[in-house]
């Protein structure tokens, strides 16, 4: 077993690093050559650079501690350990390989904010594909809406604080190059999601059996803005009482979750169903009333 953990932990390792430098790359070489901006905390330290020239990297690396120990001090240490690993590796990376010049594309902006995009999508869908995080806005929404907004989904106010790095850099770089983050920004989302779940179905329907539902059911809804239905059942060969909680959601909600019943209820039992579409009001679902 301890011999399995070792080249487990080993591979991981491996594998992540591999992530990190994808992702450093398509920063270093693709979008700063050319003067682009993207969100989160790499476009506001890029911003930063600009105003205090201090290297992003050292910036990124202040701002991530910054992260870090506001976790720890608000969140407990369960949440700090998602994000301390990659918190360390990808400073690290990006500042390593700053060391080499190289520029992967010149003189071409929109053939740029692709190629980054494609890269940095890929980079970031590894790490998200074995549940790391880098402990970016994603975190910091965490954190917004336990201790200040409880009733915004965490996914607006990550939405309001990608889009307000956005802004700042239409102010600091332009507004041709805050339109070609946009367009980067949702490449990324694309491309993340097919690292992550393939060309396959975009919704799944999750069947959950677990003690701790009411747990659950409140992450489904308040954090990650997904309805939930509540059934009575009885189990078959225990013959008790149960709940049943169905859901709708995307396919990296439904990694989101499994993370949260892994950690709160091993023994639960989830049933996950590819859907093909669903009418409704909600994201990603379709309004039966511009329907043929």
């Amino acid at each position: 077993m301890r011999k399995l953990n070792i080249k487990k932990l080993l591979y991981d390792t491996i594998y992540l690093t591999f992530g990190c430098v994808i992702t450093a790359f398509s920063v270093n070489y693709i979008l700063k050559p050319n003067g682009l901006i993207t969100s989160g905390i790499t476009g506001l330290a890029i911003i930063l650079e600009r105003y205090i020239n201090i290297n992003y990297s050292y910036i990124y690396y202040f701002a991530t501690l910054i992260i870090l120990f506001t976790t720890y001090l608000l969140m407990g240490k369960k949440e700090i350990m998602k994000i301390v690993f990659l918190s360390v590796l990808y400073p690290t990376v990006l500042l390593v390989m700053q060391n080499y010049e190289f520029k992967f594309v010149e003189n071409d902006l929109l053939l740029a904010s692709i190629y980054f995009s494609i890269f940095y999508g890929a980079g970031v869908g590894m790490i998200l594909r074995k549940g790391f995080s880098f402990g970016g806005t994603d975190t910091i929404a965490r954190i917004l809406n336990k201790k200040i907004f409880p009733s915004i989904n965490v996914s607006y106010i990550m939405l309001v604080l990608d889009g307000t790095v956005i802004i700042i850099a239409a102010f600091a770089f332009g507004r041709n190059i805050a339109l070609y983050s946009v367009i980067s920004q949702l490449i990324v989302t694309k491309v993340c999601d097919f690292i992550m779940f393939g060309v396959g179905t975009k919704l799944y329907k999750l069947e959950i059996i677990s003690c701790k539902h009411e747990e659950i059911s409140r992450y489904i809804m308040y954090e990650l803005g997904r309805g939930v239905t509540l059934f009575n059942i009885k189990g078959g060969y225990t013959n008790k009482d149960k709940i049943l909680i169905e859901s709708i959601c995307s396919p990296n909600q439904s990694i989101m979750i499994q993370r949260l019943i892994k950690k709160i209820d091993p023994a639960a039992f989830v049933k996950i169903l590819p859907i093909v579409s669903v009418w409704g009001k909600g994201n990603r679902f379709i309004d039966i009333n511009i329907e043929d």
